[in-house]
């Protein structure tokens, strides 16, 4: 219906815009990556040297996979809670399943320094946690562990992306056909057994799917450790930002940036070809 040379007119824009912000930066952090800092001074010199210095340094080995237990931690968190709730919500919650779904994407309105904040406040040693554990006799002085640790960072980042978990997963349950349920229950099927035989298979590429956004939103985040994780629950995008900041080592940053984004896009791609196996059609 149209002529190639309006295709290529309206293409152009949306190329020229993914060209520009996002493959012109992965190409130059790529060639820093490549580089080296001399007397605080980035030279042009090809090496190998940052690649080397991120798997042969034992601080950059614990710190990422410290960050990988984390990211895992969230994952499954956020699948805990966020399988039941879309479950609920998709058969049993009736003419309530508009209210409760808008109550769960709340959340995602108010500013993610906000919700940390919150949970800064929460967890803190005079916060509200531990006064109620103190108040109920359940400790007698502030639990130190409850902020700036790899808990308090699980604890927040599972509460921010259980939305982004419930989102996909409620989408796969709701575009299941109900007749195949019945037809289960017909066929003498019990809740269990209709549930892992029908209902799971057919929902699972929402849950690989709001998987995969829990564990790669985790893996990069930086906000998170910062606010509530403290020295021990540092994550390698804090490294990243330290590497370019304080240290003004761009190239060591670099590489360590693109290590992750070579993760990440093979995780990407491994997730999308279980999706298109698990697909329903």
């Amino acid at each position: 219906m149209y002529s190639r040379a309006y295709k290529s007119l309206v293409s152009l824009p949306p190329l020229l815009w993914v060209g520009i912000f996002l493959l012109l930066p992965y190409t130059l952090m790529l060639l820093h990556s490549f580089w080296l800092v001399r007397d605080g001074v980035i030279v042009h010199q090809w090496n190998l040297g940052n690649y080397a210095a991120l798997f042969t340094r034992t601080v950059y080995l614990q710190v990422l996979l410290r960050t990988m237990r984390i990211a895992a931690s969230v994952t499954i968190c956020s699948l805990l809670l966020g399988y039941p709730l879309a479950y609920y919500v998709s058969f049993y919650s009736g003419v309530r399943k508009e209210i409760l779904y808008q109550l769960v994407i709340v959340p995602l309105w108010i500013s993610y320094l906000v919700r940390g904040y919150a949970w800064k406040t929460i967890l803190g040693s005079d916060g509200v946690l531990n006064g109620f554990l103190q108040f109920a006799h359940i400790t007698h002085a502030p639990v130190g562990f409850l902020l700036y640790s790899p808990f308090a960072v699980v604890l927040m980042l599972t509460h921010i992306y259980t939305p982004f978990v419930f989102l996909p997963i409620y989408a796969a349950l709701e575009s299941i056909p109900r007749p195949l349920l019945e037809a289960s229950q017909d066929l003498g099927a019990t809740a269990s057994q209709t549930f892992l035989r029908v209902v799971l298979p057919l929902s699972m590429p929402g849950l690989l799917a709001g998987a995969t956004f829990a564990f790669v939103l985790s893996l990069g985040d930086f906000l998170a450790p910062l606010l509530v994780g403290g020295a021990s629950g540092t994550m390698i995008a804090n490294v990243v930002q330290s590497l370019f900041g304080a240290a003004y080592d761009w190239p060591l940053g670099a590489a360590v940036a693109m290590c992750i984004l070579v993760f990440t896009l093979t995780l990407l791609s491994l997730t999308e070809t279980l999706e298109k196996r698990r697909s329903f059609k």
